[in-house]
């Protein structure tokens, strides 16, 4: 292998550098971190990773990005010039924090379309499944992650960041085992769709939901069935699989979602419904100079890099949210409802509102809440930030009872050098200058102020 650089290029929803919980465990080794690239004082919208040592790699650096539909979270490339959409990635990971100790669907179907979907751009790149857990894995795994596990190891999937017994977590060796296992596995509430794999001489039948909020918008599902039509394939079937029991309509089928786009790609069927054709976007991801978010994880890194300040919760861009960590104890994760009963019954005021990102400052004793936004929806963030008070009442100041809260916006884009609201704290522009706003958190003003001084 030849010497060069790693690139690695990043949706922008995931957290890239280690949680807080992990800082801790490792604050007594070097701690790799993601340190924003200045050139002449502006922002290139590249990370560099430090703390890092290896022979055979000189740089490590992170770039943002966007996908164009269903797109894993890292795409790692090992090259000496920063990628481009002709080149191929080494490794494609899909990272969560979730274990089926919390959900048995968000730790490992949702995901699975991604593995299938990635396969019509880059066949040959090792993908990988990394559970970031932060709170102890299950001791005993539920029927569920075993068998969505074991058809993503049938795909060639590794995973990473969870201890498997080896007797239980092998590829499925041929179809009937997948169909056996399936139908052994236990069933649904009366009045739920059960996925189940019917095998006929000329067709496959595979009963599962999609239908969700008036749309094929089930994602669960989606990554099951995704999941499952493909390793058929893998395994040999080359008749018709069929979906039965989605209930869709035919309006329901658009030519954008991705589940009709791995439907073409892998000749998967919805029964009673017709599949538009539909050709794949040409390119699998884009370098995102758009994403609402980016100011919010530039100033996330900048704190973590250049202050002793760190994070306590991060939603970056609507992803799998992080967990909530108090000054002492294990991390929790946050509520969805201040009550699900009133909210399952119609009253969508029982959501609560959730910062983008939770900073604590220890040496000013204040933890800040922050709502990251465009510039030109700043007004939205602004108001977002009044929402708060749930979280703060419920989890922050119990579990920080001698901090001053701080709530703040941090907003991207424009061309913008100034800030006039007072609400907002930080600015990061198109052109990558940094603006503090005119009540800036005395953590924002350390951070850019160091940041500024290391790159002088």
């Amino acid at each position: 292998m030849s010497f060069g650089n790693s690139f690695c290029v990043r949706d922008r929803s995931v957290n890239p550098f280690l949680s807080y919980r992990a800082k801790k465990i490792v604050a007594n080794s070097p701690t790799r971190r993601g340190t924003p690239k200045l050139k002449e004082n502006k922002f290139t919208f590249t990370y560099e990773v430090t703390g890092f040592n290896c022979t055979k790699v000189d740089k490590v650096y992170i770039k943002t990005v966007s996908g164009n539909s269903s797109f894993t979270d890292f795409l790692i490339f090992y090259q000496e010039n920063e990628p481009t959409l002709n080149d191929t990635p080494i490794y494609a990971i899909e990272e969560t924090k979730t274990d089926d100790k919390e959900s048995r669907n968000t730790g490992v179907y949702q995901r699975c379309s991604k593995f299938v979907f990635i396969e019509s751009y880059y066949p040959e790149t090792k993908k990988i499944m990394l559970y970031n857990l932060q709170i102890e894995q299950k001791k005993q795994p539920t029927e569920t992650y075993i068998f969505g596990t074991r058809l993503l190891l049938t795909l060639g999937v590794e995973i990473l960041g969870k201890q498997l017994d080896s007797e239980i977590f092998t590829p499925f060796e041929n179809i009937d085992e997948v169909i056996t296992l399936k139908e052994k596995m236990r069933k649904p509430p009366k009045g739920n769709v059960p996925i189940l794999i019917t095998k006929f001489n000329d067709k496959i039948e595979v009963s599962g939901r999609l239908f969700k909020n008036n749309s094929l918008s089930h994602d669960p599902n989606i990554g099951a069935l995704s999941i499952i039509s493909a390793v058929l394939r893998n395994l040999g079937w080359k008749k018709e699989i069929i979906i039965t029991q989605h209930g869709l309509k035919q309006n329901h089928v658009g030519r954008t979602n991705k589940f009709i786009q791995i439907a073409n790609k892998i000749n998967i069927k919805l029964d009673g419904l017709k599949i538009p054709v539909v050709e794949m976007n040409k390119n699998y991801w884009k370098y995102d100079k758009n994403g609402e978010k980016i100011g919010t994880i530039f100033i996330h890194l900048v704190v973590e890099e250049f202050t002793n300040g760190f994070s306590i919760f991060e939603n970056h861009a609507g992803s799998e949210k992080g967990y909530f960590f108090p000054l002492n104890g294990e991390p929790v994760p946050l509520k969805k409802y201040k009550d699900r009963i009133k909210y399952k019954g119609g009253d969508k005021t029982q959501i609560i509102e959730i910062p983008d990102l939770i900073l604590v400052d220890n040496i000013e004793k204040e933890v800040i809440n922050i709502e990251g936004e465009k510039y030109s929806n700043r007004n939205n963030g602004i108001l977002q930030i009044k929402t708060f008070d749930f979280i703060e009442d419920v989890y922050i100041k119990p579990d920080y009872p001698n901090y001053k809260i701080i709530r703040t916006v941090v907003l991207f884009g424009s061309k913008e050098t100034s800030i006039v609201e007072i609400e907002v704290g930080f600015l990061l522009n198109t052109n990558g200058q940094l603006s503090l706003g005119i009540k800036a958190p005395k953590l924002f003003q350390e951070a850019i102020k160091n940041l500024l001084d290391f790159w002088n």
